[in-house]
């Protein structure tokens, strides 16, 4: 009710359920209003708030809600100031101040306490309403307005606590009675909740069917976090009901988090062995998990007919994790990734074993970068359920699989201390398998020789170092960090073959290991091999652009390759910067030094000169072997008249004093292109 004493609508109550019913805390449990049972006939506490003025009211002591006051024997009503929600206005026979009576007492007309003994189940004659005073609130489905009398002797038949918003308590205080039916029913087998509604003292008792209603509403729009809060309202209505656990497993589904929806439908089969939709959608997501035995299970529960496409579906998934078992075994990793990849086409997109697949077969192909790819795009979940967690892949337990996968890249990228903690946790969860174990064992040996050679190098002990890395490598032939720190021990002893072949050998396992190709680059040029180091140099610049020690060791090795062409080299040095030009004389100098020259004609004002010159002095950094130069056409118009510019910004390239390429309003890739194809 209003407080204009009108019924609501069901549309407004519909709205104001829906607020209610609010998903923000944390617990996902429904909100309940505390029934105060401070007033001796409703189970709502009357507001305290009086107005200390004037105020009409009936002088008669039971026009307070509620109508007859020998609905509840041996209670009686405190009168309040202020009506509640809902109440219908009673006699107004006389105007008198109101009065606050304490609980449990009761005011006659002339102004005398009832004494304990008056508060009898015969007192209600004498406090009844006169025929002219209608009871407030009491409202049937046809909105007529009960008699006092029916409603008192409707009361008085009632044997069970009354329970407001039901439509049978005779309180007054706005009870509605939804359809013609009375209170305590419930659908779905659960007991219905109080839920407080709007911002008055109206409490509705809402059937957790309604809070499923809303959910598959939300659902329907592809809000699946809304509606998974409301059906886990519905769910702490009414805890027995496998339809809304089955529902969670939907919204769990549609949020992408399928442990926990298994974990929900293996609730829902708990609570009803036989519901056939939560033995459907177990069987639909252990099939996309990649557990096959699972989904078969519940597909052909018996009593159920299996649809026909998931059967086959389901087939065609096991033939190909089947076949990438068999492949697998034979070490033939490029059948591998194909079998993976049909595998997760036919069904199983969510299955993480197949993922760690992948990523091993990537890492035994030696595609470091795309198996530490595949690694870091498996999302992280909650503990698995048992049915999951217990499951087999490739004859292990498919956690321990993956833990087994993890530790293998692990020790690859060097990381050995996380690589003995991966092996460690698969051998604990399938401690009988023996490729755990041989892993397992492995792993903390190389670690062992890893961290010895290591102890030794920085003894400057190189040829024990070299001894203990060999053993490692024995234990890991394809490891290229071991391959690398041995490089680096030959290195220290002289040794510049021998370093390069170990650096070959890292790269080989690893094509972009930026140490091993440092290293190389070093022994390169320690044997004087000027051209394999400019390549390696110039390779590191790409991958290291902003590195000063490889910037200077480049300039060098290009310095020296140019005199072991016999290319006239003088006045080349490391590091400087752009030169400004202010006369044609000067201009002609300095085009003419051996080496390349890059000469940027521009002028003060113009924008894009005023753009691209920062990224003139950045090249001029990356390439230190060249030379820089700048032109302001405008201070220099004699240099611009020889050169024949006109138009800015424009870049010539001048090698040993010849023109060799000349670039108008280039981009930074493109000049940095021409630049680089010139550097030699």
């Amino acid at each position: 009710m209003s407080h204009s004493g009108k019924p609501v609508s069901e549309s407004g109550l519909s709205d104001r359920l829906r607020d209610s019913l609010s998903c923000s805390d944390d617990t996902n449990k429904p909100d309940f209003r505390e029934l105060d049972l401070g007033s001796p006939v409703s189970t709502l506490r009357p507001r305290q708030q009086f107005h200390h003025h004037s105020a009409p009211t009936s002088s008669n002591s039971s026009s307070s809600s509620g109508g007859s006051t020998g609905s509840v024997p041996g209670r009686s009503n405190p009168v309040s100031g202020r009506s509640h929600s809902g109440e219908l206005s009673g006699s107004s026979e006389t105007n008198s101040p109101t009065r606050v009576s304490k609980p449990g007492h009761r005011r006659s007309n002339s102004g005398q306490s009832l004494s304990q003994s008056q508060r009898s189940p015969s007192s209600s004659a004498v406090n009844s309403p006169p025929p002219n005073v209608l009871p407030a609130g009491n409202i049937c489905p046809s909105g007529r307005v009960l008699k006092a009398a029916t409603v008192a002797s409707a009361a008085s038949r009632s044997s069970r606590s009354d329970v407001l918003g039901s439509g049978t308590g005779n309180y007054g205080h706005g009870s509605i009675m939804r359809g013609g039916k009375g209170g305590g029913g419930n659908s779905s087998g659960g007991d219905a909740s109080s839920v407080k509604i709007g911002g008055g003292d109206s409490v509705k008792r809402v059937d957790p069917e309604e809070v499923k209603k809303m959910g598959n509403e939300e659902f329907k729009r592809g809000h699946f976090g809304e509606a998974l809060c409301l059906y886990d309202r519905a769910i702490a209505m009414s805890p027995g009901n496998a339809a809304y656990r089955s529902n969670r497993a939907a919204a769990l589904t549609g949020l992408g988090r399928l442990p926990e929806a298994v974990r929900a439908c293996e609730e829902a089969v708990g609570l009803d062995p036989n519901y056939g939709r939560a033995h459907q959608r177990l069987a639909t997501l252990f099939l996309r998990l990649g557990q096959v035995e699972d989904a078969r299970k519940h597909l052909c529960y018996p009593g159920l007919h299996p649809d026909p496409a998931e059967l086959q579906k389901l087939q065609i998934v096991e033939k190909h994790i089947n076949k990438c078992g068999d492949v697998r075994r034979i070490r033939d990793w490029n059948s591998v990734l194909r079998e993976v990849d049909a595998a997760v086409a036919a069904g199983a997109d969510s299955c993480v074993q197949l993922f760690m697949c992948r990523a091993e077969a990537l890492l035994k192909l030696h595609q470091m970068d795309g198996a530490e790819s595949c690694l870091s795009g498996i999302p992280k979940s909650e503990p698995l359920p048992s049915s999951l967690s217990q499951a087999r892949f490739f004859g292990m337990f498919s956690e321990a699989y993956c833990y087994f996968v993890r530790a293998q890249i692990e020790m690859a990228f060097g990381r050995f201390e996380n690589a003995v903690t991966a092996a460690e946790k698969a051998s604990q969860i399938d401690p009988r398998n023996v490729e755990v174990a041989v892993l397992l064992k492995n792993v903390r040996m190389v670690a062992r020789a890893r961290l010895r050679g290591n102890d030794l190098f920085k003894s400057e002990r190189f040829t024990e170092a070299c001894s203990a890395y060999g053993e490692g490598l024995r234990l890991d032939p394809s490891n290229s960090v071991l391959y690398c720190n041995r490089a680096a021990c030959w290195f220290k002893l002289g040794q510049w073959e021998r370093s390069i072949e170990d650096c070959n050998q890292a790269l080989r396992i690893q094509p972009n290991y930026t140490k091993a190709i440092l290293r190389r680059a070093a022994s390169n040029s320690k044997l004087e091999r000027w051209e394999e180091a400019v390549k390696d140099y110039e390779l590191l610049r790409r991958e290291l652009p902003d590195d000063n020690d490889v910037a200077e060791n480049l300039f060098h090795a290009q310095v020296a390759l140019k005199k072991s062409r016999g290319e006239e080299v003088r006045n080349l040095k490391f590091g400087g910067e752009v030169e400004d030009i202010s006369g044609l004389e000067q201009f002609r100098a300095a085009i003419s030094l051996p080496g390349v020259s890059v000469v940027h004609f521009e002028t003060a004002s113009n924008l894009q000169c005023k753009q691209i010159s920062p990224f003139v002095v950045t090249l001029c950094s990356r390439y230190p072997s060249i030379n820089f130069l700048k032109v302001d056409i405008q201070a220099s118009p004699a240099v611009a008249t020889a050169e024949n510019v006109r138009v800015v910004p424009t870049f010539k390239i001048y090698k040993n004093g010849s023109r060799v390429k000349e670039i108008i309003c280039p981009s930074h890739e493109m000049l940095e292109h021409s630049i680089r194809h010139y550097s030699l």
